[in-house]
């Protein structure tokens, strides 16, 4: 049955009309969660009608853009938005459960490069702003599908720079981390098996940041390590910040069992050395230090971004390269 208007069905507890919802009688809470459940359902189909719809306008009759907006009162620019995406991404390409959002981010690509993406949306449960993101970086999706290979092996010296994800989002006009490489949560991070691949005894210099400072030792801890000192990057330029002007990170040094320093030379805790314009991008002489510090044993670099000599590599930005 439905209503006066016959535009959405309603029973004897709900009944729907152009200014609101009618409730009668008491429904119980499984009613009531279903009828939510309804809601996002239409709210979350209702720009795909709409762009179905006017497509079939446009179709049939030619532009429809005046009929539709008198019709709908829809703005023109929700109108055109909605029948783009709906245009561009094909009926059968579409995922119920991922939002209207997050298909309009790939409408503009090539159909393959559409599947990859919803693929990898799916697999790894962007927000549509990491999708935005990572688009950006890489339109085809052929790279972000890809896995990177397994961690193996076993190490002494253990180098990590990771792609920590902040629980804030920048405006889209300002260019933050996700902008070039994808990002991490403290939980993914720390679910990395770096345990598996650390000897009994074995040093991790684990890159952190201010806002992610506290958080860090989670990871720490998963990893199978225990913070003992640090070093700091005093960038010399400035970053933006939410309560200062950022120029440092932190250069963790942190071990499991005993693993101290084969060569005792005591380096400055605090490195000035200018950033460059690469974003991240770590300066080398640090690498040099802990190649000072500790000569001898297996060493990787996780996350890394280039190869470096007497180093093991893995990360994402290395899956393409031999």
């Amino acid at each position: 049955m439905n209503n006066g208007n016959g535009l959405l069905p309603h029973n004897d507890l709900f009944r729907f009309t152009p200014t609101g919802l009618l409730i009668a009688g008491e429904p119980d809470f499984a009613a009531w969660e279903q009828l939510g459940q309804q809601l996002h359902y239409i709210e979350g189909a209702v720009h795909w009608w709409i762009g179905d719809w006017l497509n079939y306008g446009e179709g049939r009759w030619g532009e429809m853009y005046s009929q539709a907006l008198e019709i709908t009162e829809f703005t023109y620019g929700t109108l055109a938005n909605d029948k783009f995406v709906a245009k561009q991404v094909e009926f059968s390409r579409r995922r119920e459960n991922l939002s209207f959002s997050h298909h309009t981010e790939i409408a503009p690509l090539p159909p393959e490069a559409q599947d990859r993406w919803l693929a990898i949306i799916e697999r790894d449960n962007l927000s549509r702003n990491d999708l935005r993101h990572r688009i950006r970086r890489n339109p085809s999706g052929i790279e972000a599908l890809q896995e990177p290979p397994a961690l193996t092996g076993k190490y002494r010296i253990i180098y990590a720079d990771p792609p920590w994800k902040y629980g804030n989002d920048m405006p889209d006009y300002f260019t933050e981390q996700a902008d070039h490489y994808p990002l991490m949560t403290v939980n993914e991070v720390a679910a990395l098996p770096i345990v598996d691949i650390a000897e009994d005894n074995a040093v991790l210099f684990l890159w952190v940041t201010s806002p992610i400072l506290e958080e860090s030792f989670q990871v720490i801890r998963a990893w199978g390590f225990e913070y003992k000192a640090s070093f700091v990057w005093d960038k010399i330029k400035h970053n933006m910040g939410h309560y200062n002007s950022v120029r440092h990170e932190f250069l963790f040094v942190c071990t499991r069992g005993s693993c101290q320093p084969d060569v005792q030379k005591l380096f400055d805790s605090v490195q000035i050395i200018e950033r460059s314009n690469t974003h991240s991008e770590k300066p080398e002489q640090f690498r040099q230090i802990i190649d000072t510090l500790y000569p001898y044993g297996e060493r990787i670099e996780l996350f890394a971004r280039k190869q470096a000599d007497g180093w093991k590599r893995h990360g994402n930005e290395l899956v393409s390269q031999p």
